[in-house]
């Protein structure tokens, strides 16, 4: 009796591992996205400064004069005041629906609602004011999530807006992910130039020069002429590729990554940026920074980022019409990345934050590697390292071989 029940124990488990190797086969885990949907009276009353509270999911970083300013996923922006750099307090929260990105001049902040550019009065920070809003300027603005599924939902078209995507991991056929029609067809739907122009990280989208602005989207350079700062004049756009995702700039010339590689427009006629030259990667997501004759692009692979395997490239662009790949390195899984002087600094996703000496290109040296902690992007400014992730806002000093902690600030 005792042999026959050892038996049935041995057969049963053989085949629980036998239906799980089979289902193993048949299921994979895939990135789902959801769209986010408010009223669409709600988006158009969707702005207000309002007390400070909590964060629900950090994004973008943003240092103008003695504030930081972070992005609190499609919700608005978060201000804190960073006179002490030992001690930040968060401030206020500029609720502005469906915000992903802003940029600061002369105490004008211009920030994205969805399609809508938003200008705000930021000259006195305890009395934020709203100046101006153009409506539908920014029309392929809505940002489609890095996902293997899209699922729309009922969508009430008359009465409802969608704001941005939430994305989960789900087990899914793999069958069902073969038999998708090629993902979805997007097409269908840095240093500061000036002591008034505030920094933003290297994710950003929104970039101003001199008297412009300007906004990518995943496929279009949306240009903006604001030499009178509360009433932007929206130009031309620059249509500009695919899967873009970020801009930088350095002198005549933007920078933009994007999930093919990286584009480089001419703005010596600024209205009008021209194009002048790309360097293709395999499919990744891709922010760039530039220092010297160099570029510095973090490739994330994984996913639906693409199926490139991650890494930093250094792309020498001393013959700018000619971008070309001098070096490259592993990484786990970057996002942002910032350059202060010799030190490269690269957000490199859960792996934490990496410190390297780049005098030597074809050398990199690490300095530091704070592990740990959930990195997402940072801003090296003149007398301290601003880093954001996992909802927490980290401050580091400048030493010369190294850099130190200064502070912490929980934002949720």
């Amino acid at each position: 009796m005792k042999i026959r029940f050892a038996l049935m124990i041995v057969a049963l488990t053989f085949s629980f591992f036998s239906c799980e190797k089979e289902e193993d086969g048949k299921y994979a885990d895939y990135l789902v996205a959801r769209p986010l949907k408010i009223s669409k009276t709600e988006f158009n009353n969707g702005v207000d400064i309002i007390a400070p509270m909590p964060i629900d999911e950090s994004g973008k970083i943003y240092a103008y004069k003695e504030y930081i300013f972070i992005n609190d996923k499609y919700k608005g922006v978060h201000v804190i005041d960073n006179t002490n750099p030992a001690s930040p307090k968060k401030i206020a929260f500029i609720k502005i629906a469906g915000n992903v990105d802003i940029s600061i001049k002369d105490d004008y902040l211009y920030a994205d609602s969805i399609t809508d550019l938003m200008v705000l009065d930021i000259s006195d920070i305890n009395t934020i004011k709203i100046v101006n809003r153009l409506k539908n300027v920014l029309r392929d603005n809505v940002v489609w999530p890095v996902a293997d599924f899209y699922e729309y939902g009922e969508v009430d078209i008359e009465n409802e807006i969608i704001i941005g995507w939430e994305t989960v991991t789900e087990r899914r056929l793999v069958e069902e992910y073969e038999k998708r029609f090629g993902g979805p067809d997007i097409a269908l739907f840095e240093d500061a130039n000036a002591r008034t122009v505030g920094q933003g990280g290297s994710l950003a989208r929104f970039k101003i020069v001199e008297d412009y602005l300007y906004a990518v989207d995943s496929h279009t350079i949306n240009v903006f002429n604001i030499e009178d700062l509360s009433a932007p004049k929206d130009l031309e756009d620059v249509f500009a590729g695919f899967d873009i995702e970020t801009i930088f700039n350095r002198g005549n010339h933007l920078f933009l990554g994007s999930m093919r590689g990286m584009y480089i427009y001419d703005i010596t006629t600024p209205a009008t940026p021209t194009f002048v030259s790309e360097f293709q990667h395999g499919t990744a997501c891709d922010p760039v920074v530039v220092d010297g004759d160099y570029a510095y692009v973090t490739l994330r692979g994984g996913n639906a980022c693409g199926a490139t395997e991650s890494g930093l490239f250094i792309v020498d662009i001393s013959v700018i019409s000619n971008p070309v790949l001098v070096e490259n390195y592993p990484l786990e899984g970057p996002y942002g990345l910032g350059i202060k002087d010799e030190k490269l600094f690269i957000c490199d996703g859960e792996a934490g934050l990496k410190v390297y000496d780049k005098t030597n290109i074809e050398n990199l040296k690490e300095l530091n590697h704070f592990k740990d902690i959930d990195t997402f992007d940072v801003i090296p400014l003149e007398n301290q390292l601003l880093m954001v992730g996992d909802e927490i806002l980290y401050q580091y000093e400048y030493l010369n071989n190294n850099i130190k902690l200064i502070s912490t600030l929980e934002l949720n």
